[in-house]
């Protein structure tokens, strides 16, 4: 767990926005819209359970650092396993990285077009979709992921800013 936590540190500093993604009633894709109930849950700071309609909640999203998209991503991992990536590798990586209406490589873009704020998906690799709930693979690195964020958004007042590279995290390895 310590591994995910270094390489997530650097990126969640300064004012930032978690957007949870998905449609809790298939299964894995619900997996956003849970991380940031559970991110409610534990206290921590915007948080906007956006569900399947992200676009509506662009005009909230300004004067942060990041914004990071909470999100259940096909990135060709096992699953469960974590990938956080920058606006570039969304776009070079997925261009329709998910089933929203709006793509988020466009959605990562406008928010970005101010030149302030920085904008990111930490998804994770679905298991299923056809089930009312959550894989146990895919809430396991839910419940770890709410721990590393949680910690992180308590000790992370303000630094510098991600760096510019995509991290692609083996959940399922994680002791």
């Amino acid at each position: 767990m310590s591994n995910i936590l270094q390489q997530l540190e650097p990126c969640l500093r300064g004012r930032i926005c978690f957007l949870g993604l998905g449609n809790t009633d298939y299964g894995d894709d619900g997996f956003g819209v849970r991380l940031a109930e559970k991110l409610v849950d534990a206290g921590v700071a915007d948080v906007i359970v956006a569900g399947t309609t992200p676009e509506r909640w662009i005009t909230q999203l300004s004067g942060f650092d990041h914004v990071v998209f909470l999100d259940a991503v096909d990135f060709g991992g096992a699953p469960g396993d974590a990938a956080f990536l920058n606006s570039a590798e969304m776009a070079a990586r997925f261009p329709q990285i998910s089933t929203h209406k709006i793509s988020l490589g466009l959605l990562a873009r406008w928010i970005e077009a101010n030149g302030r704020t920085k904008a990111s998906v930490l998804g994770v690799q679905p298991e299923r979709l056809q089930s009312p709930q959550l894989s146990s693979t895919v809430q396991n690195s839910l419940d770890a992921l709410c721990e590393v964020i949680t910690a992180t958004a308590q000790s992370c007042a303000a630094a510098p800013r991600c760096p510019e590279q995509a991290l692609v995290t083996r959940m399922s390895n994680q002791p």
